[in-house]
């Protein structure tokens, strides 16, 4: 899909505010609310718009510990490979997850309550997977840039 400066403009307004309702979209980029909805959707329907949501305070949400984690596996055959995605796909306290070139193989955005629930899914969950050789943890002490809008 190309995309035109109308559809530029409405992706940036709706990263900024998801809830903002069509008819001030449509005023804000300059169109009529039903020309501003086929192109929303259309938007939606070539996946360029993924999904709407809100943004939590993991802090306030009772996660306040943050860490990084850079994973290195031991085999890298595909069913082996494939039984870690899954496995941390699972997860709910890995919140994101890079595939990556370089030293690290997988590195891992995990929130957790406090230190011991991170040593928990250390101990109960990373070291348990078997194509785990080593894990490298970088434990966030603050958020500098997070949440930005992809720029279009």
């Amino acid at each position: 899909m190309n995309l035109d400066a109308k559809d530029r403009r409405i992706l940036e307004l709706l990263q900024r505010d998801s809830t903002i309702s069509n008819a001030e979209l449509a005023h804000a980029v300059g169109m009529s609310t039903s020309a501003c909805w086929r192109k929303v959707r259309a938007l939606e329907d070539a996946k360029i718009i993924e999904r709407y949501g809100a943004y939590l305070n993991p802090a306030r949400a009772g996660l306040s510990f943050q860490a990084i984690v850079h994973v290195q596996l031991t085999r890298h055959d595909p069913d082996k490979v494939e039984e870690f995605i899954q496995a941390v796909n699972r997860r709910p306290d890995v919140v994101e997850c890079f595939a990556t070139t370089g030293q690290a193989d997988y590195h891992l955005r995990v929130l957790c309550r406090d230190l011991a629930a991170y040593n928990a899914f250390l101990e109960g969950f990373l070291f348990q997977q078997t194509a785990v050789e080593s894990a490298q943890t970088n434990v966030v002490l603050r958020d500098i840039k997070k949440h930005s809008p992809i720029p279009v």
